[in-house]
């Protein structure tokens, strides 16, 4: 039998006063690769981050990686917590950044934390949108600098391999999902760790952005680093050969790959609420047959051309789904009709019937706007409760500054209890699970009832039932001529069925199917 690689034993974990894991045990032996699955809010990335060293647990958790010491080498390296002590023995810090190692174990993150030049203002949302801002982010190199990949030539093979170099002068802030896997996996993987966890690695990747990252991970296997995967079962790498189930932060099935089945998976059996929606409709305010009008529009930032020639309609009540691989433009041409992209002004573009620049303020459309997307979900204050973050909707800000009437209390409520958050509106945002989060998001895009809807890769971090449940939610809210959709994401299975017509952008050029 092969030799255990890392043990876990009775491992417990709270997060806000709140039990995730309860009682793991788990034993990755030399050779095995892991695939962990489970519900949103199963405790999946909770697990991750405690291998990596990020929270306080009770239990044993043992490492077998063998380390040079004085010269020789020991045949196993133990690093035991007891009564809720943090990793310790591990090289580095508990504190670490996505990509980063700790010690030899690394992990690379759902979502990449951006850091602005010192001296320079904090970041802030539309700061990919802008240029002038934009260039006071760090760069892909600076970034590498900063863990010593560049310096290092053991990283030469990982920085080729993964195809960084061409990235690197590139400010990070404006990397699409699919470059900024690889350069937090240049980082990842230029400490040669034993132990490789990807949370959710897929996440926000197109079609060839997937079928090039399962080739990476095999390619990472065939060199010797051993993978624990974060994912969903329907995604399931060539290279994996074990998958263990979370189910409400308990383990409910460990087998080999071959031995899965599926259809396993234990549903929660929620149910969508018509009485809760029904109090929630409100009748539109104005009646505008136009509600989104490009022509011809260019978007440039420097010498790049993002979006080249784009002439597009979108009528009052249809519902549109915008596809693309990563980098074609989407997020640009979304931010031209949230108002946060300045070149919006230079551009023949209408919105609700006004033509951008004739004295329309933000806020005048972005209250017709809910709006929910990746980029919006890295920025918000992960401090704030769940009832602030859904409640910021109706004032269009990121974070609550204002005291909300008796009726407005009311909506957030019913919001909560219809997308099944009705227990966690004092928690904070940094105490639920990605998928938690993503629903939170949601319902503060959905609370004011707007005519737009934006919703760009909404189903991101849910797992298959919260993502039908969604999408059953979005036919009932746009079965109606009055609220318009537009509808972003790279799964079909994602798509609600009321969406009739495609805008596909390739290379910053779109092509138009409507009432397929």
């Amino acid at each position: 039998m092969a030799e255990n690689l890392v043990t876990l034993e009775q491992v417990s974990v709270s997060a806000g006063g709140v039990l995730v894991l309860d009682q793991i045990d788990l034993s990755i032996r030399r050779g095995e690769q892991w695939l962990l699955t489970g519900a949103s809010g199963s405790g999946k990335s909770v697990l991750a981050h405690t291998l990596a060293g990020r929270h306080f647990y009770q239990g044993r958790i043992v490492f077998h990686f063998g380390k040079e010491v004085s010269g020789e080498v020991s045949g196993e390296w133990s690093v035991v917590s007891d009564a809720g002590e943090i990793l310790r023995g591990l090289e580095g810090r508990a504190g670490t950044a996505p990509g980063e190692s700790l010690g030899e174990v690394a992990i690379v993150e759902q979502q990449h934390r951006f850091k602005n030049l010192p001296g320079t203002t904090e970041l802030y949302y539309q700061q990919r949108f802008n240029s002038s801002d934009a260039d006071q982010t760090i760069t892909v190199e600076e970034e590498l600098r900063e863990y010593g990949v560049l310096e290092d030539p053991k990283a030469e093979q990982w920085l080729d391999g993964l195809h960084v170099r061409s990235l690197l002068s590139k400010p990070l802030i404006q990397l699409s999902n699919g470059e900024n896997k690889r350069v937090q996996l240049a980082i990842a993987l230029s400490s040669e760790p034993k132990l490789l966890i990807l949370d959710n690695p897929f996440i926000g990747l197109d079609v060839e952005g997937r079928r090039v990252l399962h080739q990476l991970i095999n390619g990472i296997v065939a060199r010797g680093i051993h993978i624990l995967l974060i994912g969903a079962a329907h995604e399931i790498p060539e290279a994996i050969t074990h998958i263990a189930r979370l189910e409400k932060g308990r383990l409910t099935m460990v087998c080999r790959k071959e031995d899965f089945r599926e259809e396993g998976v234990v549903k929660g059996g929620v149910q969508l609420d018509p009485s809760i929606l029904q109090q929630l409709r409100r009748p539109q305010e104005e009646d505008l047959p136009q509600v989104v009008k490009m022509e011809d529009v260019m978007i440039r930032y420097g010498e790049a051309t993002i979006l080249k020639g784009i002439s597009w309609e979108v009528r009052k009540g249809e519902k549109w789904n915008v596809s693309g691989p990563n980098g074609a433009g989407k997020s640009t041409l979304l931010s031209l009709i949230t108002a946060d992209n300045p070149q919006a002004y230079a551009n023949k573009i209408w919105l609700f019937g006004r033509k951008r620049g004739s004295g329309e303020s933000i806020w005048d459309i972005k209250r017709r706007i809910g709006y929910v997307s990746p980029e919006l979900h890295l920025y918000f204050d992960y401090s704030a409760t769940c009832r602030e973050v859904i409640a910021s909707g109706l004032f269009d800000t990121i974070g609550l500054f204002r005291a909300l009437s008796a009726e407005q209390e009311e909506t957030v409520l019913l919001w909560m209890r219809l997308l099944s958050l009705e227990a966690l509106p004092s928690r904070r945002l940094s105490d639920l699970s990605a998928g938690q989060q993503r629903m939170v998001l949601l319902a503060r895009a959905l609370i004011k009832n707007p005519p737009l809807l934006i919703l760009d890769e909404p189903c991101q971090g849910l797992d298959d039932e919260k993502t039908n449940y969604f999408k059953e939610l979005i036919d009932l809210l746009c079965g109606g001529p009055d609220t318009t959709l537009i509808y972003v994401s790279h799964y079909t299975r994602e798509i609600p069925a009321c969406v009739t017509s495609w805008l596909a952008l390739e290379k910053g050029e779109g092509i138009i199917k409507r009432n397929f």
